[in-house]
This record gives structure tokens, sequence and C-alpha cells, in this order.
């Protein structure tokens, strides 16, 4: 009798798969389960409030753990989307580790069960550092968590290697039926799997979410003299939206912080220690601003800079109620999640600037992504010595005494904004029609103001740009310069140059210590 076409293909009763595909299996079943513990910790952190979502503590504590250089390196290749690229990056870590235990479960299932259990109390641990976490609830979530990946893992384990009850007649007859069981079991878990942790993830960010106040209103309106935005097509307006503004932090979930409960304590090297609600707060002078901030991780030509009207009080009205001593040479800003970030206090008691506690943006409620309910703003200074977020102390103590979050990872204690200029448009490496067209783009000096932009064409002479109107020293201007196009590939660079007379240097640097440097530079086509 001839055989059946796929008989070559069929495994004999009694005889185990090819090592190969057992493996496959064995990794298949690891990456499940694994996915399903993750999931259920997602599920619960959206259900239940004061329980961690496993991936964001372990982010979390990979953020803090970060060794020097490697906050420079990330932002330079995900901008503003750091943050969903660790999370993608820590889901997949863990289930890579998935599937190696799946490999392991296969001869040694209580070493398997171990690493599962040794991973759920690194993530209860990590999360642990998290202010709204509830001890227990972390710890229950935890059992939970190993409780569905070692049962996934046990129960998958067994369909894989077709022990899982079925008759030898069965065997015998279906040869393929564990795979197939396999697949199809394995698959509906990680549906429901990505099903629970996106539903979870959804519930996380509305529990998360802050109702704010009015935005206080300020004693002297500020508007934008005319002039001032240049409304040319492509090019950053004057004002960046609050939805539009850059966020780099080190919160992967912006903290939720109760104004009714907030409090800003200074202290430290001062005369008295003073504690201050948002109610008290906002009885002090209320104040508006445009001012510039940037990210020293900004790359030449980055889009880590933003100009917004800042609305709140202050700071050294809050901080003459406290009498900050002479000795006292750094303020160091504290967040709710314990960042923080150092600013040298001659720089925030200098008259020549307006330094403040922002409770307002651009007309609206400060946004929790950028600090609600109260954050801090020093013009002149990058973000990592100056802009704490979600702020809840100040204290004063000496530039010696002290290292704020980022200077240990080898960022400068001291660090103003640079003289910096960028291109908009054209876009790099795009092609425009021939003809009249304008080079445009924004520069800032804050808080020295920018007295002059220079463009060159194909490595030409500089020749001097038309700026907008500037709101004042600490803001960014927009710039424009009119050229005619003549085909084929062309190459423009830009320079600043600010009130004091520095020009901002050709030579690139990195972003580390202290903020990048050089000439923005593009190439395009005109066809």
């Amino acid at each position: 009798m001839q055989a059946p076409p796929d008989a070559d293909h069929r495994a004999e009763p009694g005889i185990s798969a090819a090592p190969d595909s057992a493996a496959g299996r064995a990794a298949f079943v690891g990456v499940v389960a694994t996915g399903a513990a993750v999931a259920i910790g997602e599920f619960l952190a959206g259900v239940v409030p004061g329980v961690p979502s496993p991936i964001l503590s372990v982010g979390q504590q990979l953020i803090d753990l970060q060794p020097p250089g490697a906050k420079e390196f990330v932002v330079s290749l995900f901008g503003t989307a750091d943050k969903l690229a660790l999370e993608i990056i820590v889901l997949v870590v863990a289930l890579g580790i998935g599937a190696l235990v799946g490999l392991i479960g296969r001869s040694q299932p209580a070493r398997a069960m171990g690493i599962i259990a040794a991973f759920v109390a690194i993530g209860v641990a990590s999360s642990l550092r998290d202010p709204e976490t509830v001890l227990t609830l972390a710890v229950g979530s935890g059992l939970a968590e190993f409780a569905v990946g070692a049962t996934i893992l046990d129960r998958l384990l067994a369909v894989a290697r077709g022990d899982d009850g079925r008759s030898p007649t069965t065997h015998a007859t279906m040869p393929d039926w564990s795979r197939r069981s396999l697949l199809i079991r394995g698959g509906l878990v990680a549906v429901g799997s990505v099903a629970a942790s996106a539903f979870g993830r959804s519930l996380l960010a509305r529990q998360r979410q802050t109702t704010p106040g009015a935005v206080p209103v300020a004693e002297d309106q500020v508007s934008l003299p005319t002039g001032a935005d240049l409304s040319i097509p492509g090019l950053t307006p004057i004002v960046v939206p609050n939805a539009d503004f850059y966020r780099i932090d080190t919160a992967l979930i912006p903290p939720n912080v109760d104004r009714t409960t907030w409090q800003l304590r200074i202290h430290g090297m001062v005369d008295r220690e003073v504690t201050l609600t948002y109610d008290q707060l906002i009885e002090l002078p209320v104040i508006e601003q445009y001012v510039t901030i940037a990210c020293v991780s900004n790359r030449v030509g980055g889009d880590l800079v933003g100009n917004a009207k800042w609305t709140g009080v202050r700071l050294r009205d809050v901080l003459d109620m406290a009498g900050v001593q002479t000795g006292a040479t750094q303020m160091v800003g504290r967040s709710v999640d314990g960042w923080t970030a150092g600013s040298p206090t001659a720089w925030v008691m200098d008259p020549e600037r307006e330094p403040m506690i922002a409770l307002g943006m651009n007309g609206a409620p400060l946004p929790r992504e950028h600090g609600y309910p109260a954050r801090v703003i020093v013009p002149g200074l990058f973000g990592y010595v100056s802009a704490t977020k979600w702020v809840t102390e100040l204290e004063f103590t000496t530039l010696e005494a002290f290292d704020a979050y980022w200077v240990p990872l080898g960022w400068a204690k001291e660090a103003p904004i640079l003289t910096q200029s960028r291109i908009d448009v054209p876009v790099r490496n795009t092609q425009v029609p021939a003809g009249p067209m304008k080079l445009a783009g924004v520069a800032w000096a804050p808080d020295r103001g920018v007295a002059s932009v220079e463009v060159s064409i194909d490595d030409d002479v500089f020749r001097e740009a038309t700026l907008s109107v500037p709101i004042s020293n600490a803001t960014w201007v927009q710039w424009e310069f009119p050229w005619i196009a003549t085909s084929g590939s062309h190459r423009a660079r830009v320079r600043a140059t600010d009130s004091t007379g520095e020009t901002q240097t050709e030579t690139a640097t990195r972003p580390d210590p202290n903020g990048a440097r050089g000439w923005h530079t593009i190439s395009f086509i005109v066809a």
C-alpha cells in the first residue's frame, strides 16, 4: 500500500519531536507565560489605585540606575519618545527572559518557577520608590503575577510535551495535536494578555489624571508685541502650544498631585523654615512672563526647546519669606518623586532675572506633564539645573555639599543655556522649487537676548537675517532670510550672536556635559 503523501512528516507514537522544535515550543510557552504575568500586573495597576505597573516600575528603576552618558544617547535616538522606547525595551527584555524560562522549564520546572518569582520580586521592589504605591497592594499584585505566570507556564509546557491527559490513541491518530493545541491555547492567552494590558494601562492613565483649578490671574497681563511672530509656513510658532511643547524628565508617568494637599517647603540655610499651601502661594502677587526653556540634551538643530507664557508667583517673593542666608550658594529643587535640580543661588537672586514658581502655561492650568500644580522656571538655565516639575521642596545649601540628580551622571553642576540657532525652513533633505524663497528658523540666548542671526549658503560669506520683534531677553526670536533658489543641491548654515557680543562657535560638541555647540547645517535640493 502506498504511504500517504505526508507520512514522512508524522512522528510515531512515543517518539519525541525534534530538539529544535521542542525548544521552540518551550520558548513560546515562556514568552506567553511571561506576557500574561506582566499583563495581570498592568491590569491590576489600572483597576486598583496603589497597585504599581510592573513595566513602569522596572523602567523607572532603570532610569534611576542609568550610567553616565545614557541619557544623552537615548534622547539622541528617540527624542521625546524616549519613555515609550524604554517601556518597549523593558517589555522585550522581559519576554526574552520569559523564553529562557520556558527552555529551563522543560527539564527544571522548579528553577523556572524560581526565576519567575525572582523577577516578580524585582518588580515589586522597584515599585516601592513610587510614592503612590501601596506596599500591601504591590505585594498582592506580585503574588497574582507569579500565580498567573507559573500556572500558564506549567499548563502550556504540558501541552507542548503532549502529556496533558489525552489518550495514546489520540496521539497516534493526531500526532500534531499538541502543537496545534499549543498554538491555539497560547495564542488565546497572548491575545487576552494584550487586551488586559492595554485596558489596564488606559485605566491607569485615567486614574492619574488631574482636574486642575482655574489659572491665577496676573496683576499685569502680558501680550505679544506686534511683529513677534513672522507667521511663515513651516516655521515654529513664537509661542509653542502646550500639546506640542517638548517634555523631557525622568517620570514614565507624570505624578498625580492633589493641589488641595500639596505643599511647598523652603528649608536648609534659611533664617526660618516656611511651608506654603497652594492657596497661600496664590495670595502672593501673580505675574506672567514669556520664557524660553531648553533641555541640555538638545542637539544642534534639535527641538528640545520651547517658548511659553508662564503664570505664577515670583520665586524671590517666596524666598524672602524664609530669608536665604549669605552662605547658601545652591538652591535644590525637589520633586514629589524625589528628583532634584540644583541652581546657583546667585543666579536665582540676581535682580536682572525673574525666576518664578509657575502655576499656569499659555493661559491654561499647568499641564500635569509639565509639572502641575507647580514648577520652577529660572530664565537662562538649562532645565536639569533649574526646572523642577511637581516641586515640593526648595532646600538651600552649598554647591559643594550636594550634587543634584544629573551631576553624578556626568553633567555639569552649573549650566547656562547656550546661544543657539536653528533652521526650520526648508526641512533638511527636502526638495523646494526654484525661485524666490525664505529660509527661516529660531534663535535663542536666554536671558541675554539675541542680537543678530547670520546665514551662509553653499559656504558663502555669512549674511545677516531679519529678526522678529523680541518679546524679551528671556525668549527666543524668529528669523527669516530671503534667497533666490537655483536648481541643484545646496547647503545652509546659521549662527547667532547674543547681546553680549558672543557668537555661537562652529566647533561641534556633544550635549554633555553642559550643552551642544556648533552651527546648524542642512542640505536640501532645489528642483
